[in-house]
């Protein structure tokens, strides 16, 4: 779980410069591993995945 703070800082304060600006799941607060196309990280990605609650995903099986 991310710290408070950093997910606080990350939200509410601007960067001085835009290139710093990263992205954070807004669900759980993780920096790393984020999916722009769904807007979470990879973690949060799989477990609402599996339970049906993304529309047009599922698991792959060949």
């Amino acid at each position: 779980m991310a710290r408070k703070a950093l997910i606080v800082k990350a939200l509410y304060k601007e960067p001085k410069y835009k290139t710093r600006k990263y992205n954070r799941c807004p669900l759980c607060g993780r920096a790393r591993g984020y999916i722009r196309r769904f807007g979470m990280c990879r973690l949060c990605f799989k477990k609402y995945a599996l339970q049906g609650l993304i529309p047009g995903v599922r698991k792959a099986s060949w």
